[in-house]
């Protein structure tokens, strides 16, 4: 891969608040990579955890028999997060901007970043404020396919193969210092056209000594 001079620009600069200003009612995966990533998330998350759902928008994936006590949707669209059942708190936050986020120390059991992580202008801040908000010892999930907004990803990411991408986001968890496992699961069906690609990329929160 040719490293971009600037890995994190993209090719829209405006406002994300600009380009996220209307409800995109629409999934960015089909129905066998919902299920894939609905699977990684059962058996990652503990029944009834508070669960932080980072860039969220109107669908979470979260399987139902979680059942979890509360899910924090974090996005930039406010009708689209009110559309999304799963979420019981909606909070408009651009990461980009304020790669700190509005919660207190070791609020959450667990994190998801859904078909997101390419469009971080800030991705190890973010990461690391993720590894802040989150409880020891518990997952931040991130899943992502081979789809995108072009003009909103970043430099890199466009630049970057299917392994390559996995390589950056595992190094996004590596960088941002909060993590002591990370654990990467291959998509097994990708050349499958029955079903886009999904990787994903699991961090666990370091545990205090």
């Amino acid at each position: 891969m040719n490293t971009p001079l600037n890995p994190f620009s993209r090719i829209d600069e405006t406002a994300d608040e600009n380009f996220y200003s209307y409800p995109r009612l629409v999934v960015h995966i089909d129905d066998g990579a919902i299920a894939k990533v609905r699977d990684a998330y059962h058996k990652r998350i503990a029944h009834g955890a508070a669960i932080l759902d980072l860039m969220s928008s109107w669908r979470s994936h979260l399987p139902e028999e979680l059942s979890p006590a509360r899910v924090t949707g974090l996005g930039l669209n406010r009708a689209e997060m009110e559309d999304n059942p799963a979420l019981t708190e909606i909070v408009v936050h651009n990461v980009n901007t304020a790669p700190r986020l509005p919660f207190d120390d070791a609020s959450f059991d667990a994190a998801v970043m859904t078909v997101s992580v390419q469009y971080l202008t800030h991705p190890v801040e973010v990461f690391a404020d993720v590894a802040r908000v989150l409880r020891p010892a518990r997952p931040f999930i991130v899943t992502f396919s081979n789809r995108m907004f072009p003009t909103k990803a970043i430099a890199l990411w466009r630049a970057a193969n299917d392994e390559q991408r996995v390589a950056i986001v595992r190094r996004y968890f590596e960088l941002s210092g909060g993590f002591a496992d990370v654990e990467v699961v291959s998509d097994e069906d990708g050349e499958s056209a029955a079903s886009d690609p999904i990787w994903v990329v699991t961090g666990y929160t370091k545990v205090s000594a």
